[in-house]
């Protein structure tokens, strides 16, 4: 396993996410690598990470999904992968403390460069389907729970998340009512939401 640090301006790290890189054992029969192991992943996290869900979405080309996060006490720390087809994976600042606050970096998952994104707990999630069909999984450190769950709008403009939508080529974006119905990040810090 590689590890990146991932960048949200010229030079300048988002200290958090990281982008975990697999290289496969390939042979005439296919390939094989090892997409979890808790002991290698933790040199490269400080605190510990206790995987005690794991989801799978589906998402049609164009589909954006977030930006989600969970409050205290059921915050999530995520591993986010792409298993079939493709995605544009975004996290966000929302750590009020950070210098990096609103901040966000992206990175391409999909089923060819098999990577993987750390996501920690204090950033928001989001991802766009880029191919006709993406299968996501998503390892989290704490149960989902819907009275916890909340929702920045997609395309916040204080945020200005370079979204690849010109990739859809002539398909638009899916956005659920939900997500378009959410507030901007600047409005969920007034109102005490992170």
């Amino acid at each position: 396993m590689k590890v990146e640090s991932l960048f949200y301006e010229k030079d300048r790290i988002l200290n958090g996410p990281l982008l975990l890189n697999f290289e496969p054992i390939k042979d005439s029969r296919g390939y094989f690598y090892e997409k979890w192991n808790k002991k290698s992943f933790l040199k490269f996290v400080s605190k510990e990470f206790n995987l005690v869900q794991e989801n799978i979405s589906k998402s049609y080309k164009g589909v954006i999904r977030g930006l989600h996060y969970q409050i205290h006490p059921n915050s999530q720390a995520k591993i986010v992968s792409c298993l079939k087809g493709g995605i544009f994976d975004v996290a966000v600042d929302i750590r009020r403390d950070s210098n990096t606050f609103g901040k966000w970096i992206g990175a391409f998952l999909n089923e060819k460069n098999k990577s993987q994104l750390w996501i920690p707990i204090g950033f928001a999630h989001g991802f766009i389907s880029l191919t006709e069909e993406s299968i996501v999984n998503y390892k989290t450190n704490n149960y989902w729970s819907e009275p916890h769950e909340r929702s920045i709008l997609w395309n916040d403009k204080n945020i200005n998340i370079h979204w690849p939508i010109h990739l859809l080529g002539e398909t638009k974006p899916i956005i659920s009512k939900k997500d378009k119905n959410a507030k901007s990040l600047h409005q969920i810090s007034k109102d005490e939401l992170l």
